[in-house]
């Protein structure tokens, strides 16, 4: 992916999911849920501005190439002229931007609707011909040299895009040619992304027959399934996902074998050793940190996730828990039911209680109906912040069926739209951030959310039902995650050697879960083809790891903030202002924490860790 098809797509749809293990249903009446209204962005599909942008975005692409291909080295000499040509650029960027995000958007609220199908791949061909005629600005950029380069940046209103120039230099080594480079940008239409549309539609269009239910179940409600309190309830949906799962083996067979080859293409052309590169060099993030997180959470196997379902095993009287009783709620969880206005005023106020600027922006979302949050057929299933452009603002996606988790989702995702409202002034070309710094605000506004929730239980009961969930949802984003990205690495590492079998995707699954969720899980026929519905493993390879980065990152500045750290909001703000404009290290080092130090992340482990502890301790107690 280039630089700008990066900046582009994280402004189209920005899939920020929620870790996507469990999906809840109800009939309840949960008050006036919001559908979003997109027309801050469009006022509809065939409106007067939809061709009008696509037009003009059209003829400013090919008026950038006419006046700037082959010229960008002689326009670098002034740095005012090269400033031009990237601000034109970046206006290009948000115009294009916008109309991605409308399709997308559009597109994710009903799957199901072949002419919002035919919109969104209509916008996306249109959009892929703007960014071919685009694809030699920055290729041209890289090829200026570094002593002209770096005395046009003393320009001050070139100045500003020092770190964008500086992440453009990190792709230097992995472009190819401009005839390349367009051969690889519009072939991706009918490739990778012909494959992952494939992959939206069959997903939102299956049907599953449950036991005990007159009709066919969605997606959404059969997952929901999986966390009921009745055991039967919970197999039933088990049994009825892996039978859909297993009709549908051969089809998810090749839309992995595909995508995975796929990959292994580009990578091997760009030059790209390991199968993860790409996406460490797209996160700004090194390696050897991500093989550290890695390394430290599987030796933390034993602590967390396999302690933890044991503990679980004896609350609900079984020697071993099922697969499909991973996520049942306890015995004695009270059935509670949070309507929209009180998840709102739960949410509202954690953020209030922090910043009041914090929940005042997530009120805008709330009051300007920038949240889609019902249960819809059709509807794109899980939770994601799509950030559109700096001129317009963030959406919200999310299923809401009003269920302490989903206030959860609520406070997560609100959290990124927080984060992508704060970091709009960056423009364009710097408000994207990495995805390892992308679920900071997310997780940070979800444990706001839990533990004014956890103080204000006095119930014994609840507060041992919360705790147990909030720890169950921080297995979901370490343990689960990471256990997702070694599963990941095994299946591009093999398809490398040749073709994989549905047998081999299902051993390599097995493999994994076995390893991560430890001795106190039996997993039943049928398990071994849950890989098939991870829709990360499709849309982003490798994108999972960034949950865990992002929850052992904020359970340590989560420490800070508890022990009154000097000018922690104030530069909490700072850094999620900052956008894609900092590295990691450079956001991390006011607050002195080194994602290159081990103890880093052992530090956010042990939080989890020390829940754990606190949930036996209640059990000597009782």
């Amino acid at each position: 992916m280039t630089q700008t098809e990066r900046a582009l797509s994280s402004f189209r749809l920005s899939k920020l999911l929620a870790p996507a293990d469990v999906a809840e249903t109800a009939s309840q009446n949960l008050g006036d849920l919001p559908e979003w209204n997109l027309a801050d962005l469009y006022p509809a599909p065939d409106s007067a501005e939809v061709k009008r942008d696509l037009e003009e975005g059209a003829a400013e692409a090919k008026r950038l190439k006419e006046t700037y291909q082959g010229k960008l080295s002689e326009a670098a000499k002034d740095g005012a002229e090269l400033a031009r040509a990237v601000k034109a650029y970046e206006a290009l960027a948000d115009r294009v931007g916008r109309l991605g995000s409308y399709a997308g958007l559009l597109y994710a609220a009903n799957q199901a609707d072949p002419e919002r199908a035919k919109f969104y791949g209509d916008v996306n061909e249109k959009l892929t011909a703007m960014w071919t005629d685009l694809l030699f600005l920055e290729l041209e950029l890289n090829q200026i040299d570094e002593a002209v380069l770096e005395a046009a940046l003393e320009h001050p209103e070139l100045s500003r895009y020092r770190p964008w120039f500086e992440d453009l230099r990190k792709e230097k080594p992995y472009q190819l040619s401009e005839e390349i480079e367009r051969l690889f940008t519009e072939k991706s239409q009918t490739g990778a992304g012909a494959l992952n549309r494939l992959f939206n539609e069959t997903m939102s269009s299956l049907k599953f027959e449950v036991a005990g239910h007159a009709e066919p179940l969605g997606l959404e409600a059969t997952l929901n399934l999986m966390s009921e309190q009745d055991g039967k309830k919970r197999q039933a949906g088990a049994e009825a996902l892996a039978k859909v799962f297993k009709d549908n083996l051969r089809l998810f067979t090749l839309i992995t074998n595909t995508l995975a080859k796929d990959k292994e293409i580009s990578d091997r052309w760009r030059g790209f050793k390991d199968v993860a590169d790409s996406r460490h060099l797209a996160n700004r993030v090194e390696a050897p940190v991500v093989d550290a997180l890695v390394k430290s959470v599987h030796a933390a196997y034993p602590r967390l996730s396999h302690r933890y379902y044991k503990l679980k095993a004896k609350w609900l009287g079984m020697d071993k828990l099922a697969h499909w009783d991973r996520n049942a709620p306890l015995p004695e969880k009270p059935e509670r039911i949070i309507e929209w206005p009180q998840a709102r005023e739960m949410v509202l106020s954690a953020y209030g209680g922090f910043a009041p600027e914090m929940a005042g922006i997530a009120e805008k979302f709330f009051d300007n109906r920038w949240i889609d949050a019902g249960v819809r057929p059709g509807k794109s299933p899980g939770a994601f912040s799509a950030a559109t452009v700096p001129s317009a603002h963030p959406y919200v996606l999310m299923n809401y069926l009003g269920k302490p988790r989903d206030v959860m989702t609520l406070a997560h995702e609100l959290g990124h739209g927080v984060h992508q409202w704060l970091a709009r002034d960056q423009g364009a070309l710097l408000a994207p951030t990495p995805l390892t710094l992308a679920e900071t605000a997310s997780v940070f506004g979800e444990m706001l959310t839990f533990r004014k929730l956890l103080a204000e239980t006095t119930d014994a009961r609840e507060k041992k039902a919360l705790l147990a969930g909030k720890t169950e949802d921080m297995l979901n984003t370490v343990v689960r995650q990471i256990a997702f990205y070694t599963f990941e690495r095994k299946v591009h590492e093999a398809r490398r050697q040749g073709e994989l079998t549905s047998d081999q995707l299902n051993e390599m699954w097995l493999e994994v879960q076995v390893e991560s969720l430890g001795p106190a899980i039996e997993f039943h026929d049928g398990y071994e083809v849950f890989w098939t519905y991870i829709p990360h493993f499709i849309h982003s390879p490798f994108y999972v790891y960034a949950y865990a980065f992002g929850d052992c990152l904020v359970n340590s500045l989560y420490g800070l903030y508890q022990e009154a750290h000097p000018g922690f909001v104030e530069k909490y703000f700072d850094m999620l202002k900052a956008g894609g404009s900092k590295h990691h290290s450079e956001m991390l080092a006011p607050f002195g924490l080194d994602a290159r130090d081990p103890e880093f992340w052992n530090k956010g482990l042990r939080v989890i860790e020390g829940m754990i502890d606190e949930l036996e301790g209640m059990e000597k107690t009782a």
